[in-house]
């Protein structure tokens, strides 16, 4: 057995129910929670070092393409445990999981989570019926009940990202009836990602709720400010933080194949 796998064999039930709890008081408080993701233990102590850090958020792109995997469950389900666990252990700050769409038991996969010191996460509805799509919720609430976890749940709704020749009215509607259904079922917000507007924003809090929604800032994307004046509750970033942290990588290594050197303030990781 690893030094990891002992620290989690001993990882603190009281530990991780306070840092359910605090995540949780996150969303609900008035300020817009900022989460900029993470993939693995070096990104991940680099951010928490930050003193404006209230939590950590990793993100599936991210951690499966650091593995040479895509994105959309093509990374073992194992292997994606071990990387957020590894994650939740190198911290004091609540982590939050994007574990996509659930792998295909999303109940369980969530318990597994629990297991590794996660206390949130991303399940994604992949546009499924909403019946099924509530019934994951469900379950997901429930294996967090059996393990005495008041566990985040940010649950993702594709209907908007994954619109196709809808028209966006129609999307909207669609999210806001999905994201009704998954706070109904225990979920403490609803992820609604895409390039969010302000007269979508409004929609989405409307109709799902204040502090109930959450979006990504892409290219694009208002102000984190102006999203929490209009009462989202959250937004994080996905897969943009390591595409920023690839191009000053790639950057850095012109400078340096043409004789320069390396930045001052570079950041020596202890």
């Amino acid at each position: 057995m690893t030094s990891h796998d002992t620290q989690q064999t001993h990882t603190s039930h009281e530990l991780i129910h306070d840092r359910a709890d605090a995540l949780l008081a996150l969303h609900r408080a008035p300020e817009i929670l900022t989460l900029v993701n993470v993939w693995d233990v070096a990104s991940a102590t680099v951010v928490a070092d930050l003193p404006e850090t209230k939590a950590l958020a990793t993100a599936s792109h991210g951690i499966a393409a650091s593995f040479g995997y895509e994105d959309g469950e093509r990374i073992p389900l194992d292997l994606m445990l071990e990387t957020v666990g590894r994650i939740a252990l190198s911290t004091s700050l609540p982590v939050t999981a994007d574990l996509e769409g659930g792998y295909g038991n999303p109940g369980e996969t969530v318990r597994r989570a629990i297991g590794v010191g996660v206390v949130g996460a991303n399940i994604e509805d992949q546009l499924r019926p909403h019946i099924e799509s509530v019934e994951n919720v469900a379950e997901v609430m429930k294996a967090a009940e059996a393990e005495g976890v008041r566990f985040v749940l940010n649950a993702r709704t594709d209907a908007i990202i994954h619109r196709g020749d809808r028209p966006l009215d129609e999307a909207i509607d669609d999210a806001i009836e999905r994201g009704r259904a998954y706070i109904d079922a225990g979920a403490a917000c609803v992820f609604v990602p895409g390039l969010i507007d302000e007269p979508t924003a409004e929609r989405l809090v409307e109709g799902i709720g204040h502090l109930k929604v959450s979006v990504i800032g892409v290219p694009g994307s208002l102000a984190p400010e102006r999203y929490q004046q209009l009462g989202i509750a959250r937004i994080s970033y996905g897969p943009w933080p390591q595409r920023v942290a690839l191009t000053a990588l790639q950057e850095s290594a012109l400078v340096l194949y043409a004789g320069g050197s390396l930045p001052e303030g570079t950041q020596i990781l202890t």
